[in-house]
């Protein structure tokens, strides 16, 4: 389920297209949080339970600094800039 909330939210295929006016957007402002309510409810209550935990324990020493998660991102997005400019600039 949780598969199927996450293939809907990012498809560019809708029940409803987004170009009709109002309707397009509704399903999304409806279906979506539909789908994620009842993909939590599917999930046992002894893992949520367990995840909660780790999650208050994660911030009991201050803010977790990993910041070594941010070097591909900031790798990606310095490599799709150097492209952009490079097409923008320097043309053959």
């Amino acid at each position: 389920m949780i598969l199927i909330t996450i293939g809907y939210a990012l498809s560019p295929i809708d029940l409803i297209p987004d170009f009709i006016p109002v309707l397009g957007y509704l399903d999304d402002l409806i279906i979506v949080p539909f789908l994620i309510y009842v993909s939590l409810q599917l999930i046992p209550k002894t893992i949520m339970d367990e995840c909660r935990k780790q999650a208050k324990d994660l911030w009991k020493n201050g803010k977790p600094k990993k910041w070594y998660y941010a070097v591909p991102i900031v790798f990606i997005w310095v490599l799709l800039l150097f492209i952009v400019i490079k097409h923008i600039f320097f043309k053959e």
